[in-house]
């Protein structure tokens, strides 16, 4: 999953069965579906690469989930 993604490369494995099992990177993550991600890249390629996959998407919960995980455990402030 996503969460899980982004929490690895953040917080460390939660699984503990990878190489960053306890090696919290702290990284700030964003999903594809996120305005920060899709307002940056153009617009035509989005849609002819993202945009069928995001009307299937609850963007919303993804949204979330990824703003709670830099919340959480990201070491870097803007």
């Amino acid at each position: 999953s996503a969460g899980l993604a982004a929490e690895t490369v953040t917080a460390g494995d939660p699984t503990f069965a990878g190489p960053l099992a306890g090696v919290q990177l702290g990284l700030r993550v964003f999903h594809a579906v996120e305005p920060e991600f899709k307002d940056s890249v153009d617009a035509a390629i989005y849609d002819e690469q993202i945009g069928m996959m995001e009307m299937v998407l609850d963007v919303d919960s993804i949204i979330a989930e990824m703003k709670s995980i830099r919340e959480q455990f990201c070491h870097f402030n803007d």
